[in-house]
């Protein structure tokens, strides 16, 4: 699986995050079903992370989190 590397400004830092594509193409999904620019979408899961941890690695927790919540609440008993 293919690792890239892209680039955000959070709070007018330009920081590197290493991403699968998967991961980063749901990152997009996400903001976008939830209105909001992906910059920002990153900055609020920057805001929330442990400090002790990296941000690319948050960025997964956060996408695995999303995907299992939504998937749970679609599914039919």
């Amino acid at each position: 699986m293919t690792i890239v590397k892209h680039s955000a400004t959070l709070h007018g830092h330009r920081t590197s995050i290493t991403l699968e594509e998967p991961f980063w193409q749901e990152l997009k999904s996400i903001a976008q079903s939830r209105a909001m620019p992906l910059a920002r979408l990153i900055a609020e899961v920057d805001d929330g992370r442990n400090p002790d941890g990296n941000l690319s690695s948050a960025l997964r927790v956060y996408v695995l989190a999303w995907v299992k919540s939504h998937a749970s609440a679609t599914e039919t008993p």
